[in-house]
């Protein structure tokens, strides 16, 4: 089941309608795996590079996608749960500047992003279908459970198709 054009703000559209498949649960699983081959094949140097002068190095762009990806999964969680507070926008530039991601080790990223992917598919295949169905506000914007654990599978295949075309 995919979500629908109203359950999600329009920005968003651009990284659903990139998903191929109805099976959110395989389509997460899936680039797990392949994107753990991906990052695996980045030496620690490369994972240094940026393409352009103020843009972000392949740490900062996975760091980038693992917060996108914890935030995502909180708001899923909490509208799951049937939070009725609007839950709090970020920006993603801010967060970037302020991780220090460059400090790190890629291969604990990597690690990282392994074990974030798959606390959250465990999480997602805990929601029932009425769970997934349920609305919420994050960043003043009406959205389904559903729809949410799409736009992290969109959000990261947008990524990852910037990182394979400008970085490596």
């Amino acid at each position: 089941m995919r979500p629908s054009k109203n359950d999600y703000a329009e920005y968003y559209h651009k990284y659903v309608e990139e998903l191929e498949g109805d099976n959110i649960l395989k389509i997460l699983d899936k680039q797990l795996n392949k994107n753990l081959e991906l990052f695996n094949s980045v030496s620690e140097e490369k994972a240094n590079y940026r393409y352009s002068e103020g843009k972000w190095s392949i740490k900062e762009l996975l760091g980038h996608m693992l917060d996108t990806e914890r935030i995502f999964a909180y708001r899923a969680l909490c509208i799951a749960r049937g939070e009725k507070q609007h839950l709090p926008g970020m920006e993603q530039d801010d967060y970037v500047k302020e991780a220090d991601f460059d400090k790190r080790q890629f291969t604990d990223m990597v690690k990282e992003y392994e074990l974030v992917r798959k606390s959250n598919l465990q999480l997602f295949r805990s929601f029932s279908d009425k769970e997934l169905s349920r609305r919420g506000v994050a960043s003043n914007n009406e959205v389904t459970v559903l729809a949410i654990m799409f736009i992290i599978a969109g959000h990261e295949l947008h990524h990852i198709k910037v990182l394979k075309e400008k970085y490596l």
